[in-house]
């Protein structure tokens, strides 16, 4: 496919994602199960080149010109080429790994991501509020920001406490909930029952399992690393409602951090899957953390159906490297009080 065809297919896909909105329930063909409901099932690619807040220098900008489409996305394959023909560099085991010469990184680099190379015609992911851009930080939350910042500044590695759930692969990345691109591993694998969905992704092998059938949910005491989700269906679409996170579960909208923070234990979840067609699978899901952020805010993310075998993301077996981080940070405290 050349990269007009490309610009073309790429804005016809964001007009779809518009229209879904405005169409009827029911009035997109899409598979559905032999129980009469949408067929979910699959695995769903989720990469994209868009990024989840608008660029400051987009402005008011909401969608790409086909041209602007096709710009973009060749600038992402001729950089992608540009990186792989490179001759390889070293890094030197110093202090910091996390950067080598020239500023490049000194763990993963361009070899190892695979964010995609088409653009989903919009802007931004965030849809609402209009500027695409996710609401301010409450002032409380800026206060944790800074605080967060300043103790770890000092005091990287205490404690393991001191080192977040993602540092050993217990959950995070673009698992979520919500789930978001990043980095690598973009795929969803959909289950689907007439009672019961489960939401399998790939990083880091979490599986969510969504009860279709009204039953309450759990007691506000009972708090979980995904949250507590139930589902319904809204015409055609799949609405999974989700609150009950766990109080240490911290996730960061990707691109803010370290400006940013954390979500809350109270942040309610609303995600609305939509089964457009074969190939497509549009994802939206709204934010409402009131600790955190000034205003509820929307995202929308078009999915595409892989139809590769998911396998496990096995991610930290055999990784030890908390003993290193903590007996490193040790080993620096004698030689600071020998020094002295």
């Amino acid at each position: 496919m050349d990269y007009r065809s490309i610009a073309v297919s790429g804005v016809l896909f964001a007009l779809i994602i518009i229209m879904v909105g405005t169409m009827p329930a029911g009035a997109q063909t899409a598979p559905r199960t032999p129980w009469g409901q949408p067929d979910l099932q699959g695995v769903w690619d989720f990469r994209t080149i868009t990024p989840l807040q608008r660029p400051v220098s987009a402005a008011d900008q909401e969608f790409l010109s086909a041209e602007e489409v096709a710009n973009l996305e060749r600038a992402t394959v001729d950089r992608n080429a540009e990186l792989a023909s490179r001759e390889s560099r070293r890094t030197e085991a110093t202090r910091s790994v996390d950067q080598g010469e020239e500023g490049a990184p000194g763990f993963y680099n361009n070899f190892w991501l695979d964010g995609g190379t088409t653009s989903t015609g919009r802007t931004s992911l965030v849809i609402d509020p209009p500027d695409g851009r996710i609401p301010a930080l409450t002032p409380e939350a800026r206060r944790v920001v800074d605080a967060q910042r300043a103790h770890l500044a000092e005091n990287p590695a205490d404690s393991w406490t001191d080192r977040n759930t993602s540092d050993r692969c217990l959950v995070g990345f673009n698992a979520g909930p919500p789930i978001t691109p990043l980095g690598y591993n973009q795929n969803m694998q959909v289950f689907q029952t007439a009672d019961h969905v489960v939401l399998l992704t790939e990083m880091v092998h979490t599986s969510r399992v969504v009860p279709l059938d009204g039953r309450p949910a759990l007691d506000d005491d009972i708090r979980l690393w995904s949250g507590d989700s139930r589902g319904y269906w809204d015409g055609d679409t799949l609405v999974v409602e989700t609150a009950n996170f766990h109080p240490d579960r911290k996730w960061i909208p990707l691109g803010t951090a370290p400006a940013g923070t954390g979500s809350s234990a109270n942040m309610s979840l609303t995600e609305r899957f939509t089964r457009l067609d074969d190939d497509t699978l549009v994802y939206e899901f709204t934010v409402t953390d009131p600790e955190i952020w000034t205003a509820p805010w929307t995202a929308q993310q078009p999915m595409r159906r892989n139809d590769l075998t998911l396998f496990e993301y096995a991610c930290h077996e055999g990784n030890y490297s908390m003993d290193g981080i903590l007996g490193g940070a040790r080993s620096d405290e004698l030689a600071a009080a020998a020094a002295c």
